[in-house]
Order: C-alpha cells, then structure tokens, then sequence
C-alpha cells in the first residue's frame, strides 16, 4: 500500500514499524553516499561527536541507537570507545559490520539487530548512549525509551542526542515558495507522519526539544540543547550548498555561534541534547 507523504497515525502498530524496516533496508546498500552523507550531514555529524568525546573519556563504553551504516560507531571506535551499534534495519546492521570488519575495529564495534522499541533485549550497561539524525524520532514510544536507557546507563551517565526538530524555517521557507504548503507545515503534525523515502515509507514523529525532553524528565536533568542546521540549509539542500558554499559556510559560522541561543535553539532541521542520568 503506497502511503501520501503527511498520512497521519495516533500510534504506530507493527506493519508500520516494518514498513520504516524497509524503508532504510532499501537505502543501505548506497546510505553513505549523498542520500545518507553529504557535506551537511557531516558537518552535523561532526558536532555529535565532538560533544561525545568532550562529555566522555576514551576507553568508555557506548550505546548507539539507531547506528545505521556504522559511520558514528566506526569514528568512535577508532577514537578509542567500545561501541554497541544497534539498528532496527538488519541490511544496515550488516553494513555495520562490514565497515568495522574492513576497518580492523570488529573488537571494539558490536553491531546488534535491535529496534529503539526493543531495548529491554539489552542486557549491558554503558557510560553514554548516543543517536544520530533522527533514529530517536521512529520510536513509537519515549517514556518506554527513556525507562530503558535508564536501565542501561550507569549512574550520571549520558544521553547525547541528534533529533529531528519540530520547526525549520528552511524547509518551511523552501516548500512554500515551490506552491508545496501542505509539505512546508509537515513538521506542525501530531502523531506519527507516513514521510516517503525510495518509494517506501519512514513513520515519523516530529518534536520540539521541551516536547522531547517531557518524555525524559522524571529520569534525566537536562545539561543542554542546541539547533543544528539552523542557518545552514538542511541535508536535502545539498545541491544548493555546493552551487553558494562560501554564502553557506558563512551561515555555518552562524549556526557554530547562536545555535545555542535561547530561542533559535528551539528551530533548526535537527537539534542536539545532551542529558544526563538523575
């Protein structure tokens, strides 16, 4: 069944989890290409793991949720961490363990079949749990998720975050002006939002970094967010980065300099938290 971009859902059931299983199964083979690493995404990327190795010493052990192709894991794992790297997509598991066999780090990277949904199947515990652009906005329940990242953490220990925001001013800018409005307001939905990708469908819940954090709360005291690709355009404007990318890194320096700002931390494409175990 082919879903309209901005189908809505009150809570998500197994078919639709199995259908965002698909989607990124589908994309696995080429995610580190342009679909799933451009230059802006790396540069997003960059700012996770230097807020990871400023937060946590070498030699520490991480849960990264959501692991995709292994990029985050691998780069950590080089730096000195042991990793679990878990997806819910086995074909990006399996990337995952390739990129650590290719690389030499299969010691220190562990990549498990496991959806966020499921991480009572987890029985370890870790001194930071880490995601990447967005893993965080497919679960289908965040207090289950903030009960069991509770569970794995040990005392004070970490939760370092890159979630999809609730207000782009970009996109919302770039669809209006293409006539495309119900696009642009994607982001206002409540509940779970059918987003296409390869002709198959990603369920997506979209937050605001309060909305987020309610569901953490009673177990974790919030250290810090901050926008990301508030200024800079957001990853699908990649083709526009490259044709203006001197104006574009003039307003990286931007979001590097007031993305923490109270008030302009609250938009952008994504939004980085930082949280730690009560």
């Amino acid at each position: 069944m082919k879903l309209e971009t901005g189908t809505r859902v009150d809570a998500l059931d197994e078919t639709q989890l199995l259908q965002t299983q698909q989607a990124f199964d589908s994309v696995a083979a080429d995610y580190d290409g342009p679909r799933g690493n451009n230059e802006l995404i790396q540069r997003m990327r960059v700012t996770l793991w230097d807020t990871v190795c400023a937060e946590v010493p070498a030699g520490r052990r991480l849960l990264d949720l959501g692991c995709g192709t292994g990029i985050d894991a691998f780069e950590f794992a080089r730096r000195g961490y042991e990793v679990v790297a878990s997806d819910w997509s086995p074909q990006m598991v399996e990337r995952t363990r390739a990129r650590a066999v290719s690389g030499g780090l299969e010691e220190r990277v562990n990549a498990t079949h496991v959806g966020i949904h499921q991480l009572e199947q987890i029985d370890d515990r870790f001194d930071a749990i880490y995601s990447n652009f967005g893993p965080l906005n497919c679960a289908p329940d965040l207090n289950a998720v903030a009960a069991q990242c509770e569970r794995l953490l040990r005392p004070g220990g970490l939760l370092i975050f890159s979630v999809i925001g609730r207000i782009c001013p970009w996109e919302m800018a770039y669809y209006t002006f293409k006539g495309r409005f119900r696009r642009a307001a994607i982001r206002a939905a409540r509940g779970a939002t059918a987003v296409g990708m390869n002709r198959h469908t990603i369920w997506t819940y979209y937050y605001s970094p309060r909305e987020f954090y309610r569901a953490f709360t009673d177990r974790f005291t919030l250290e810090s967010y901050r926008a990301l690709s508030l200024f800079m355009p957001p990853p699908y404007l990649v083709d526009y980065y490259r044709r203006h990318r001197a104006g574009c890194e003039r307003l990286g320096k931007l979001d590097d300099r007031f993305g923490a700002m109270p008030v302009l931390r609250n938009m952008g494409d994504h939004f980085l938290i930082v949280m730690r175990r009560r």
